[in-house]
């Protein structure tokens, strides 16, 4: 049974000055707020299932195994996409996952965050879905910008909008009673915090944005500040291992290849061996300008894009190309220019990166220090991309594209599944 409590989330406020003599120091304020609905733990893991196919109407993160795409709704759950004919993708069922931002899939297992629990899934039949478990309570990074804190017994499954006007003398803020909270107009509701394959089963690709990665028999995932390990040996019963706490915050993305992790933020790059796979060894850094900073990575060089927005400040968009044949001292070769670059992928010597609305930019990598743009693909707002057997998978934020880059310099729109498809 939903509850909402009547705690009030400030976004935004137009100030408008009474008129009225003997009141000089009121102001009448009008608001738009966010109220909290919640739900008990037992509520929300109920709610955990596999329905007909929905809309897509806010995709986040994706991840890749076979022909079968998995796109993050966000806060709400996962889009299980058949992309056997990429120029006919087919929705094939919705994941219901509440608090779900982040997944990984490894054989017909599916894990994903619902809000601070890890959930296992077996997608063996991805039309009728079942939850296999709970691993309660291991991120606990859910967090609520200026102080904000929610009923520990209870979880937000929604913000419902709320207009209303104030009036407050001398230009202070009203003061909260009972269950009442403010934040400052600029606020967000809140903000989550939250490969090879072992013999016998495989593993699916994340994106360049995920927080999620696969190496194995062992699934990694990030937080602001650390790492945690979980043991996948058995697909269906995944365990909690141990947690790494980083020296520094702002940790944004995991990128796993071979025996290393490379870690992105946004003051830097993070290299992670694996070799011992519940015990990962910080090895290098490369430390950047404050930006977004997601990385992918081959054998001799890494890849990092640096943007600047609202949330990551900084005042570059660029992408790095970093020497990594020494793993302890990364080295900066060369900064290319970009737009506003946020996911990148790589397939051989093409390089692609999304450019927020300039679209999808492929470019000739073979010489790292001369990358060459080969083709753009306009037309949407680009935020992440795998790309897999001469097809991008790119994540928008009108939805999901697939572009065929078989002939690079030709390459082009095949299939969408979009807010507002084209008829």
């Amino acid at each position: 049974m939903n509850q909402s409590r009547p705690v009030l989330i400030l976004i935004m406020a137009a100030v408008m000055i009474l008129p009225v003599s003997c009141l000089k120091d009121q102001t009448s304020e009008t608001y738009t707020f966010y109220r909290p609905v919640y739900m008990t733990r037992a509520e929300v893991r109920a709610t955990a299932q596999s329905t007909l196919p929905m809309q897509v109407s806010a995709p986040g993160k994706i991840f890749l195994l076979n022909n079968f795409v998995f796109l993050n709704e966000i806060d709400k759950g996962i889009h299980i996409i058949d992309i056997s004919n990429p120029a006919k993708p087919v929705n094939v069922s919705f994941l219901r996952i509440p608090g779900c931002m982040d997944m990984a899939v490894r054989g017909n297992y599916l894990y994903a965050d619902c809000y601070t629990d890890l959930v296992t899934i077996d997608i063996a039949d991805p039309r009728k879905a079942q939850v296999k478990q709970f691993i309660q309570g291991v991120f606990p990074h859910r967090r609520y910008t200026n102080g904000f804190v929610a009923d520990t017994s209870l979880v937000i499954t929604e913000w419902q909008k709320v207009d209303t006007t104030v009036v407050s003398r001398n230009g202070e803020m009203p003061q909260g009673g009972g269950n009442l909270f403010w934040l400052k107009s600029d606020s967000r509701a809140f903000v989550s915090m939250a490969a090879s394959a072992a013999p016998g089963v495989q593993n699916g690709t994340g994106g360049s944005m995920a927080r999620f990665g696969l190496k194995d028999d062992r699934l990694y995932t990030i937080s602001w500040s650390d790492m945690k390990v979980f043991n996948t040996s058995t697909p269906a019963q995944p365990f909690y291992v141990k947690t790494i706490n980083f020296s520094q915050g702002d940790i944004e993305t995991i990128f796993p290849y071979k025996e290393r992790l490379f870690i992105g933020s946004q003051t830097g790059m993070f290299i992670y061996d694996i070799a011992d796979r519940d015990n990962p060894k910080k090895l290098g850094q490369f430390t950047h300008a404050r930006a977004c900073d997601p990385v992918v990575a081959d054998d001799t060089h890494a890849y990092v894009t640096l943007r600047s927005n609202n949330r990551c400040a900084g005042f570059v968009n660029q992408l790095d190309v970093l020497d990594i044949n020494n793993l302890t001292a990364p080295k900066l070769l060369k900064t290319y220019p970009f737009t506003e670059p946020a996911g990148l992928g790589k397939d051989g010597n093409l390089l692609f990166i999304c450019d927020g609305k300039d679209g999808v930019k492929i470019l000739d990598a073979s010489n790292p220090t001369d990358i060459r743009p080969i083709k753009t693909i306009a037309g949407m707002e680009a935020f992440d991309v795998i790309a897999w057997r001469g097809t991008a998978i790119v994540t928008a934020k009108d939805g999901l594209y697939l572009i065929n880059y078989l002939n690079p310099s030709q390459a082009s729109i095949t299939g969408r599944i979009t807010l507002n498809p084209a008829k």
